[in-house]
Parts: structure tokens; C-alpha cells; sequence
């Protein structure tokens, strides 16, 4: 005998639960629901994603996905008073700045500001620099040369 040999077909359906048909079916008055509660009232019933008080899960797992600020542009500051350090005439690029300490890392692109002032005469070699600054280090003799970043 095969499985589908077998007519009488046992179990396949459960029988629809009557409730409100009085005391003597099992689930008259209350219908199975108890009393009060949460539960007990029409169109109750929490989202799937509920846990009591307990942190949810999807706030207790960690955030993935797409992050505009993985794609900032990071300069590295420096102003001009911090360029007062440097021999008079010298050529002051990234790699100068990063040795002399004032940098951390060369692969950020550079930027130079207007805070303090400048009394030297120095070539100056970054990828922006702010109005001031460029006022401050022309007027001291120097000269700004701007890169271009990628």
C-alpha cells in the first residue's frame, strides 16, 4: 500500500476552533482568551519583533550597511603660525609638515588656515588653502602653490 493509496485522509485538516457557544463546549464566555489582559481584548497582539522590556534585537545587533561618512573628505589642518617653525625661503609640503611633527599622516590631503601670523618668506604646498592664509604668506613674501587632490 502506497501513501497515496489511502482514502480516508486522517488528520489533514484541523476542525475550526467554535468559541461563545456556552459553558459546556470548553471555550464559551471568555472564548479561551482569560480574563483581561493583554490578550483577552479584540485586535490586541504585539508585533513579532516585541520582547517585553528586553532591548530588541534588531538595536542589540550591530549597524551594517551603506555610511556616507566612510566617503568624507579628511584634511589635515595646519595654520600659518605653526609655519613660523620653518627655515626662511624653504619649500613647506606635506612631507616637511609630517616630519616636523605637525601632521599625522601624509595621505590626508592639507589645508592650510589663517590662525596667527607668519614672518618668514616660505613656499607653501597644499591642497586648499583659506583667503587669510593666502593673505598672510604673500604678504610675508611667500608664495602658495595648491594641489590638486584626487
Amino acid at each position: 500500500m502506497m501513501n497515496h493509496d489511502i482514502t480516508a485522509r486522517v488528520g489533514r485538516h484541523k476542525t475550526r476552533r467554535r468559541v461563545g457557544r456556552g459553558r459546556g463546549s470548553g471555550l464559551g464566555k471568555t472564548c479561551g482568551r482569560g480574563h483581561k489582559g493583554q490578550g483577552s481584548r479584540a485586535g490586541s497582539g504585539l508585533p513579532i519583533t516585541a520582547e517585553g522590556g528586553q532591548m530588541p534585537l534588531f538595536r542589540r545587533l550591530a549597524k551594517r550597511g551603506f555610511n556616507n561618512d566612510n566617503f568624507t573628505r579628511r584634511f589635515s589642518i595646519v595654520n600659518v603660525s605653526q609655519l613660523d617653525h620653518f627655515a626662511e625661503g624653504s619649500r613647506v609640503d606635506a612631507q616637511l609638515l609630517s616630519e616636523a611633527g605637525i601632521i599625522r599622516n601624509v595621505k590626508n590631503p592639507v589645508k592650510i588656515l589663517g590662525d596667527g601670523e607668519l614672518n618668514r618668506s616660505l613656499t607653501v604646498v597644499a591642497h586648499k588653502f583659506s583667503r587669510s592664509a593666502t593673505q598672510k604668506i604673500t604678504s610675508a613674501g611667500g608664495t602658495v602653490e595648491v594641489l590638486q587632490s584626487n
